[in-house]
């Protein structure tokens, strides 16, 4: 315990109080970084006060989020953020929540809420982070790259190492903050998925809990135009159109899969957009931002994955999403971070 005691000490001192360990239920370390609460007026622009839903579980407000600084690997079935490691891929979005949620009460796979956070935060603060995007480098700083650990194919660079690259890789453009969040593998989210088009989410930060996120969970819940949630398949719910251009509707006219810029997502003729959608990054607040790509498939269920992989250049990037797999999707560019919130 002396040794994680002092390991404690010299993060916390060398970050400032920003980065911390905190240990699973196995006594075992992963290096975190803490979020203080947000306010959607603080990453949104012209929001109200209301706490982020980031920072709201279970009806209780918190003061700090403890987010994975590295994509996560494995170990005995519990998933550790670790520096200069392989990330670990190939896995569903049931096994990276089993393997986040194994660690014990508090943990849990990082969810949408939580996503939409960082991701707000950094366009808001003006340090969209780069990454590995293009085999190896950043696609607009070739000079910054990483430790390779996977080979793409015979001559090109896949994953590399986490947390490998320059500061310029992290959230904050610091040493300090959250790496790979832009490219290297996509990452698994909870607390958000679509089905035939309609918008579900588990409420506020609830999916931080070891809650049903299954199938058939009657906890996810669609949202109307008002910004109320309801439950699934009540008429008039949020949607992505299938269009060539990716639209939010409250109904579907296309079924297909189409891609777009995020910034670049179209509005239904008529429609508003409630402040819970912009908080939750499901549609753009304005369109200042980089390039990063919105995927869509609106038939059937689809689970969410974020930041892109080594190889989509310019459209990878912390607002990057596919809703394109199912839950039992794996593969070589697809892994995933755990988070903490103390119950």
């Amino acid at each position: 315990m002396m040794n994680y005691d002092m390991l404690k000490l010299a993060v916390e001192g060398l970050s400032g109080g920003k980065n911390t360990i905190i240990l699973d239920d196995r006594g075992m370390p992963s290096f975190m970084v803490r979020v203080p609460k947000l306010r959607n007026s603080d990453i949104v622009a012209g929001a109200t006060q209301n706490t982020h839903p980031a920072f709201i579980v279970d009806g209780v407000e918190k003061d700090l989020l403890h987010i994975s600084k590295y994509q996560n690997i494995v170990k005995d079935d519990r998933a550790y953020s670790l520096p200069l490691m392989d990330p670990r891929v190939s896995l569903t979005y049931d096994q990276a929540r089993t393997f986040s949620e194994n660690k014990g009460m508090g943990w849990h796979l990082l969810t949408n809420a939580e996503r939409a956070a960082l991701a707000l935060w950094c366009k808001k603060n003006g340090t969209m982070p780069r990454g590995n995007n293009n085999y190896g480098s950043d696609h607009s700083a070739a000079h910054e790259r990483g430790i390779k650990t996977h080979m793409a194919d015979a001559t090109r660079i896949g994953r590399v190492a986490t947390g490998s690259g320059p500061a310029s890789w992290a959230h904050d453009g610091t040493t300090d903050g959250i790496y790979d969040l832009n490219g290297n593998v996509w990452e698994w989210f909870g607390g958000y998925r679509l089905v035939d088009g309609e918008i579900q989410i588990i409420p506020y930060n609830n999916a931080a809990m070891h809650v049903n996120q299954g199938v058939d969970s009657t906890l996810w819940k669609a949202i109307m135009p008002d910004g109320s949630l309801v439950d699934p398949g009540t008429p008039g719910t949020l949607k992505y159109d299938g269009t060539s251009t990716i639209r939010l509707a409250t109904s579907i006219t296309t079924t297909g899969t189409p891609s777009t810029a995020f910034k670049d997502l179209a509005l239904e003729s008529g429609l508003e957009v409630p402040e819970i959608v912009k908080a939750l990054a499901l549609y753009p607040d304005d369109n200042n931002m980089d390039g990063d790509r919105f995927y869509l498939n609106n038939d059937g269920e689809r689970l969410p994955r974020l930041g892109g992989s080594w190889a989509h250049t310019s459209t990878a990037g912390v607002f990057a999403v596919s809703l394109g797999g199912t839950r039992s999707s794996s593969a070589a560019g697809l892994g995933f971070r755990s988070a903490y919130v103390d119950l």
